[in-house]
C-alpha cells in the first residue's frame, strides 16, 4: 500500500504546516504589540501636554470647562498608559499561546522584564514540526540550557544597557545640533534632574531587554540560515 502510506504522509504534512504557520504569525504579532508601546506612550503624552485647562480661561464656564479640559488631559494621559498595559499583557498572553503552556503563566507578566525572562525561557510544547531555535534548545540537557538562560540573561541586559548608553548619546548631540546648545551644557542639565532621567533610563534599559529577547529567535534563525547557505556553497 505504497500509494495510502505517501498519501497520509502528506496529510500529516500539510496538517503540520498551518500549525507552525500560526506560531511563527503569534510570535510576530507579539513582537509589533510590543514595538507599538513606546508609540503609544509617546503620543499619549504628547497628546496630554497639548491640552492646558487654562484655555478655559475668559469663558463664562470657567469653572466647568477648566474640569472639563483636565478631565481631557488625564483620560489621555491614563488612558494612553492602560493601553500599554493591555499590550503587554497581550504580549505576554501570545508568548505563552506560543509555547503551548499554561496560561497561570501569564502571572509572570506582573514582574515585568524578570518575568519575561522566565516566559523566555520556557520550553517550547507545541505539536507542530519545531524549528531550528527549537530544536537547537531541545538538544540541551538541564544543566546546561540553565547554564545557556543565564548567560543570556547576562548577555541581553548588558546589550540592552549598551542600547540605552548610545540612544542617550545620539539624542544629545541631536539636541546639540538643533539648538546650538553645548553637550556639556546639556549634560550639566541631565545632572540636576538626574533622578528623572535615571528612571526613564531604566524603563529604556527595561524595554531594550525584553525587545532582545524577542528577537532572540528570529535572530537565531537568521544565523543559522545565513550559516546553512555558506555551508552549501562551500561544499
Amino acid at each position: 500500500m505504497p500509494g495510502g502510506s505517501a498519501k497520509g504522509e502528506c496529510k500529516v504534512r500539510l496538517l503540520k504546516l498551518p500549525d507552525n504557520g500560526m506560531i511563527k504569525k503569534q510570535s510576530g504579532v507579539a513582537l509589533f504589540l510590543f514595538l507599538l508601546i513606546p508609540v503609544i506612550t509617546v503620543l499619549g503624552g504628547v497628546a496630554s501636554s497639548m491640552i492646558n485647562p487654562e484655555w478655559a480661561a475668559g469663558h463664562p464656564d470657567y469653572a466647568r470647562n477648566f474640569h472639563l479640559l483636565s478631565l481631557l488631559k488625564n483620560m489621555l494621559f491614563f488612558g494612553s498608559l492602560a493601553a500599554v498595559g493591555v499590550l503587554w499583557l497581550l504580549v505576554c498572553f501570545l508568548v505563552v499561546r506560543y509555547k503551548k503552556r499554561s496560561y497561570v503563566w501569564l502571572f509572570m507578566a506582573a514582574l515585568g522584564p524578570l518575568g519575561f525572562a522566565v516566559l523566555a525561557s520556557l520550553n517550547d510544547r507545541t505539536a507542530a514540526e519545531p524549528d531550528s531555535y527549537t530544536r537547537f534548545l531541545r538538544k540541551m540537557n538541564w544543566i546546561v540550557r540553565a547554564g545557556y538562560e543565564v548567560l543570556s540573561f547576562l548577555i541581553i541586559w548588558e546589550l540592552a544597557w549598551q542600547a540605552m548608553i548610545l540612544k542617550s548619546t545620539l539624542m544629545v548631540r541631536y539636541e546639540s545640533i538643533t539648538t546650538g546648545v553645548s553637550i556639556a551644557q546639556i549634560n550639566a542639565v541631565r545632572d540636576a534632574s538626574s533622578g528623572m532621567w535615571a528612571f526613564g533610563e531604566g524603563m529604556e534599559v527595561m524595554y531594550f531587554a525584553i525587545l532582545l529577547y524577542l528577537l532572540r529567535p528570529f535572530l537565531f534563525r537568521l544565523v543559522a540560515s545565513v550559516l546553512a547557505r555558506g555551508s552549501t556553497k562551500a561544499s
